[in-house]
């Protein structure tokens, strides 16, 4: 029948993918105060650290900052009941990620460990979105920033101070009286699990799938470009169970992240003191979160920058083309391989 024909399906699906490209859906509420935290998350440790003359320490605890982007759909009388949970989580792959980071081996074998058991808790317990995207990162970027020189103890330390505060700027809303007087359901309500439905199966044994390819594609590539083929891969896979959602994200990853290089490119030749970048990352940050559940590849021009240019700060690196080229390589294969894996969700007729 016609609606079985896989030509036809595949070109309605990407005409589904292109039109999306190029379209602000509706967001579920205003975006404004998270953007904000997640800006101030971001930006101060930066420009603490400049200012006492150690910008190292404060690209460092700014990886601590994605604890702020959990939890967000819920009331702040509930987020504070979820975000000790996140903080720990990002915490433990930070610990891990430095543990490891020594020996290329162990950071490859911890990769997948940490990718499937983040999977695992962020499905089973419905998390929700971001999902375990920015716990792979974290132990990623951890591990990557022990090789290349920095003391693991200092950096786990630095991570953890990072933690705390992103996490306590996600609760400045318990402030306000009017938010303390909201009734917030039991945590066991708010985090139900450990349970895994069919969808949730799925989202793990795609995680699982894409882990370790990817990580097998990393041998091929760099080893230590993997946690970015995997964590790219992760992204696309996101948090819905649906063949489509998996296209979609998949292209609007690849090309968001194509032109968000461009900027990078642009940005990291700039000569630009700590406090300016910190300002920089904060704005990036800030409107990643106005535009992240409105169109996600728009969100993406500006996710790229930011990680490349925290990622080579919190690094010492400097060979910007290099860099751009190597994250483009690597997003678009992680990028396909999470696409590809939304081919084992049931077609919908």
């Amino acid at each position: 029948m016609p609606q079985h024909d896989p030509a036809r399906r595949f070109s309605a699906e990407l005409r589904h993918a292109l039109a999306s490209l190029f379209r602000l859906t509706p967001a579920p509420g205003p975006r404004w105060a998270i953007g904000l935290r997640a800006a101030i998350a971001m930006a101060v440790p930066i420009a603490t650290m400049s200012l006492i003359g150690r910008p190292d320490l404060g690209f460092q605890a700014a990886t601590g900052a994605f604890v702020a982007l959990y939890g967000t759909h819920l009331p702040v009388i509930e987020r504070v009941r979820v975000v000790p949970f996140i903080a720990g989580a990002l915490a433990a792959a930070a610990g891990l990620g430095a543990l490891a980071g020594s020996s290329q081996a162990a950071t490859l074998v911890g990769l997948a460990v940490v990718s499937i058991a983040a999977a695992a808790a962020m499905f089973g317990f419905r998390v929700g979105p971001p999902g375990p995207l920015f716990v792979v990162l974290v132990y990623g970027l951890s591990s990557h920033i022990v090789a290349s020189g920095a003391d693991a103890g200092a950096y786990v330390a630095t991570v953890a101070c990072g933690i705390l505060f992103a996490s306590a700027v996600s609760l400045v809303p318990l402030l306000l009286p009017s938010r303390r007087r909201v009734a917030a359901r039991p945590l066991r309500r708010i985090l139900p699990g450990p349970a895994w439905s069919s969808g949730e199966r799925m989202l793990v044994a795609r995680v699982a799938i894409v882990t370790v390819v990817g990580i097998a594609l990393g041998l091929v590539l760099d080893p230590d470009r993997a946690y970015w083929i995997v964590g790219a891969a992760i992204a696309v896979i996101g948090v819905v169970a649906d063949r489509r959602a998996a296209f979609t994200r998949g292209l609007h990853r690849m090309i968001g992240t194509v032109v968000g290089a461009g900027i990078y490119l642009l940005l990291a030749p700039l000569p630009l003191p700590a406090l300016w970048l910190a300002l920089v990352l904060g704005v990036l940050q800030f409107t990643i979160e106005l535009f992240v559940v409105r169109n996600y590849a728009l969100a993406l021009v500006f996710i790229t920058p930011l990680v490349l240019l925290l990622t080579g700060a919190a690094t010492g690196a400097v060979d910007t083309v290099a860099v751009a080229t190597e994250r483009v390589v690597d997003t678009l294969v992680g990028a396909a391989l999470g696409a590809v894996s939304g081919l084992l969700h049931a077609r919908d007729d």
